[in-house]
């Protein structure tokens, strides 16, 4: 069922450059949320309408902290190198740190100063979060963390053409990602092929894209966008053929996968230059039933699966 009202699109904003600065120079993968124009969607109602109100965890962290997620982010930036268990998140919102910090040290963390900044460490130092100020927290593996709070005094600038790109996905879309590296070089050495797809192998597919990026617009529709930049127009056109073979294996699969078929019939992949465009819009009622559970089908109806006795 449809959310009762209708909200209106608003223009997202640009990345939070205290946010940015806090971002590792040689970064593969950004990506960011704006957590206040997601939730005040029709979506985002959605989600947080699915929060129990009794909700026994999230009633303990905010009567503990005085934190509600669900209230006091605003928005969110990730990134990593590549390198494993390594990373970073940077959160933009409102937070109590003296309160947060006691109730984390009383469940077990450990506490370290770097440059006037208490970081609260996991027990084996692995990782770490720290409050930078009442408004502004990073967390991740410890190196990473006490990096981000080196460049918050001392910033060290991300190259033009990655802020390029980071202005053109944060304006555009509300939740949003790209990578600073040919998409080939994230992927394992070997990585499977697609089930269902002739063998087709995605990190081949990928080989001649040199960069990407994508993000999810949040409105009375969700807009999914995508684009893939290729050497030159030949190999994103034999791309776009790839991407569009998938599309129609997809559709063949109606039978035995119906909600990817469907998804495949609202996929839009299209070239201009060396750029594939890759576009989905779905509903919220669409959204709903591809997250639902499948239930069996038995003679054109669903059939849900009994629940066996213990």
């Amino acid at each position: 069922m449809s959310l009762a009202f209708t909200a209106v699109v608003l223009p997202a904003k640009a990345a939070d450059p205290g946010l940015i600065n806090l971002v590792m120079p040689d970064a593969s993968v950004i990506a960011g949320v704006n957590v206040d124009q997601a939730k005040n969607s029709p979506f985002g109602q959605y989600v947080l309408s699915q929060i129990p109100a009794n909700n026994t965890d999230l009633q303990k962290l905010v009567t503990l902290t005085g934190f509600d997620p669900t209230r006091d982010v605003h928005e969110l930036l990730a990134a990593s190198t590549g390198t494993q268990n390594t990373g970073l998140v940077a959160a933009r919102g409102a937070f109590d740190p003296s309160k947060i910090a006691s109730v984390a040290v009383a469940d077990g963390a450990k506490t370290e100063t770097y440059g006037g900044i208490t970081i609260l460490e996991a027990p084996n130092q692995s990782h770490a979060i720290a409050f930078l100020d009442s408004t502004l927290v990073v967390a991740g593996d410890l190196a990473s963390v006490k990096a981000a709070i080196d460049r918050q005094k001392a910033p060290t600038p991300l190259p033009s053409t990655v802020l390029s790109q980071i202005t053109q996905w944060s304006t555009s879309q509300d939740a949003w990602a790209i990578t600073t590296v040919p998409p080939s070089q994230l992927h394992p050495a070997n990585p499977p092929s697609l089930p269902g797809t002739n063998g087709i192998n995605p990190q081949a597919m990928l080989q001649t894209v040199q960069s990407a990026g994508g993000g999810v617009k949040f409105g009375n529709n969700v807009v999914i966008s995508a684009q893939l930049t290729s050497d030159n127009a030949a190999d994103a056109t034999q791309l776009q053929g790839a991407l569009q073979l998938l599309v129609s294996l997809a559709q063949m699969q109606a039978a035995n996968d119906p909600k990817a078929a469907a998804l495949a019939q609202s996929l839009k992949i299209t070239t201009s230059g060396q750029a594939v465009n890759v576009s989905l819009s779905l509903t919220e009622d669409q959204i709903q039933s591809i997250t639902k559970p499948n239930a069996n089908v038995k003679g054109g109806r669903k059939v849900e699966k009994p629940i066996r006795q213990m």
